[in-house]
């Protein structure tokens, strides 16, 4: 009886220590970091179709304890930095919802408008410098299977699908990298004002990005409400070319725990 007793004390502390673990994993995923994984070529060559990694819940702070964290304004948010231009950000979608990760563009008051490719904000031009070629191989990418897009026409699967590479400037003084394939309706827009307590993104594959720049009446992104903010993305922890991060001989060794710029 007492052998019986001990096995069924260890199942049981065995029980709770599966549940508070799950319990710890909870708290922590919702406080500090969220995992996500990059499904579409909107942020090339910055973020891969396959990138995992863990967005920094805490970069624009925590909420107050009378205030739930989805759903806090900027002025009830405790010990983190407000949003800055060049920031790489996943927010939810204001109209499906759906978490979608791209740069921020335009703060607050912001006058913000492309003209022939080139983004300025508040009248200041974010110069581009060419920076080479940017070559991925024209087949399906990740779970979803979609093809890349090309500046050179033609291209069959399992050829070189090639993309200007360019380092933007911001008024900042942050620089990142963004592609350009050809001229679009989107290399020429329109002002646009970014209203009180909501964001201008833009995604850094600039023509194969539904963005802030397309109105959410047209299924676009359009002003992102600073509750919508989920965090920030610091690192890619790895990544996998293949349809899943369980294929592990398709690993980007290269991509391993790289900063995000």
């Amino acid at each position: 009886m007492a052998a019986t007793a001990k096995k069924e004390d260890g199942i049981v502390e065995t029980i709770k220590t599966v549940v508070y673990a799950l319990l710890i994993a909870g708290v922590f995923r919702t406080l500090f970091f969220q995992p996500f994984w990059i499904p579409s070529s909107s942020m090339k060559d910055t973020l891969l179709i396959g990138d995992f990694l863990f967005v920094n819940k805490m970069a624009y702070g925590y909420a107050a304890v009378s205030c739930p964290f989805a759903v806090c304004p900027i002025s009830e948010r405790i010990f983190g930095s407000e949003p800055d231009l060049g920031d790489v950000v996943v927010f939810r979608h204001p109209v499906n919802g759906e978490d979608f990760i791209k740069r921020l563009m335009g703060l607050p008051g912001d006058r913000v408008q492309v003209k022939e490719g080139l983004v300025y904000i508040n009248g200041t031009v974010a110069p581009q410098v060419a920076a080479g070629t940017f070559t991925e191989v024209f087949e399906k990418q990740g779970p979803l299977g979609g093809l890349p897009q090309c500046s050179q026409g033609g291209v069959g699967l399992g050829g070189d699908c090639n993309k200007e590479r360019f380092i933007e400037t911001l008024p900042n003084g942050v620089s990142h990298s963004m592609l350009n394939i050809r001229t679009t309706g989107l290399d020429n827009t329109p002002i646009y004002t970014v209203p009180e307590g909501h964001y201008f993104f833009m995604g850094d594959n600039r023509d194969n990005s539904t963005d802030s720049r397309v109105a959410q009446s047209a299924f676009g992104v359009g002003f992102v409400p600073y509750k919508n903010l989920i965090g920030r993305a610091d690192r890619i922890m790895f990544s996998s070319a293949g349809r899943s991060m369980l294929y592990f001989w398709t690993w980007r060794a290269n991509r391993f725990f790289k900063a995000v710029n």
